[in-house]
């Protein structure tokens, strides 16, 4: 029998626009995923906190780390959050513009800012793994964040490249 519950929990949360950012850490090789549970937690000290399942593969390098680099991705970057959202992907080979930074970490070109966190805390959370980490360091600019909403990712609705009616206003 089918539990009920986490149908109405995609259903509800399908509804719940969020920021989409890239978690990436580097064990052997880079690794990295999309992710749209990335939270500010506090800011003495600076948390940041996000999910990550058990059974992505990034989260055997993410178990072992001790730093990871999170991306919050800017309007355009639609391909680049798929890329690191579609299992099996080469999402570090062509097309995805990175260096290696601080601690090591995979840092991604043209993204709306970056931080390269402590890993702190992996919390069980059912499926997943609650990871909180501790801001290091990282770089920003102003932009127009990518949300995901609805099954999709979409643009800030006030971005120039958002031509719906409700946002030529």
């Amino acid at each position: 029998m089918p539990d009920l519950r986490r149908e109405l929990l995609r259903t509800t949360f399908r509804q719940h626009a969020a920021g989409v950012a890239v978690v990436t850490a580097y064990e052997e090789r880079p690794v990295g995923f999309t992710s749209t549970s990335l939270t500010s937690v506090a800011l003495d000290p600076p948390l940041i906190s996000f999910g990550v399942s058990r059974s992505s593969s990034s989260w055997p390098a993410i178990a072992r780390t001790s730093h990871v680099a999170v991306h919050i991705l800017a309007d355009d970057q639609q391909e680049l959050a798929a890329r690191f959202a579609t299992s099996g992907a080469d999402r570090f080979g062509v097309g995805t513009g990175w260096r290696r930074g601080p601690e090591g970490v995979p840092v991604l070109d043209g993204v709306l800012g970056w931080l390269v966190c402590r890993i702190r805390e992996r919390v069980p959370a059912g499926d997943h793994r609650l990871v909180i980490a501790e801001v290091i360091t990282g770089s920003g600019r102003t932009g127009e964040p990518l949300l995901y909403h609805n099954g999709r990712y979409r643009p800030w609705p006030q971005s120039s490249r958002c031509r719906r009616s409700c946002c030529a206003a």
